[in-house]
């Protein structure tokens, strides 16, 4: 097995065990994700990318970004793992809304 990276990825020895709001929020950040799927798909394959909000979906990439620094410093896996999807998935929507 490999060595542990850091506590963002391995838990320090003793650590408490996750709570359910944690495995929720864990859960939910990949759901909310693949929920997101449905509009990427629509606007790279739709005829138009009319009726998305560019303006909205840079705001959002703006905002993971944040997230993403923020959890880098807390050293929060979720919320890394988490934004880092969301960074992905904005790139996508916002990429797709300006080629069409």
């Amino acid at each position: 097995m490999l060595p542990c990276d850091g506590p963002a990825i391995c838990p320090p020895e003793g650590a408490p065990p996750l709570t359910p709001l944690e495995k929720l929020l864990r859960f939910g950040a990949v759901g909310t994700m693949l929920m997101t799927v449905p509009q990427v798909w629509s606007v790279w394959t739709g005829p138009s990318a009319g009726g998305v909000s560019l303006v909205s979906w840079v705001a959002y990439l703006l905002s993971s970004i944040a997230w993403l620094a923020y959890g880098i410093k807390k050293g929060d896996a979720t919320i890394c793992f988490a934004n880092a999807g969301w960074i992905a998935m904005d790139l996508a929507i916002i990429v797709g809304i300006v080629t069409r």
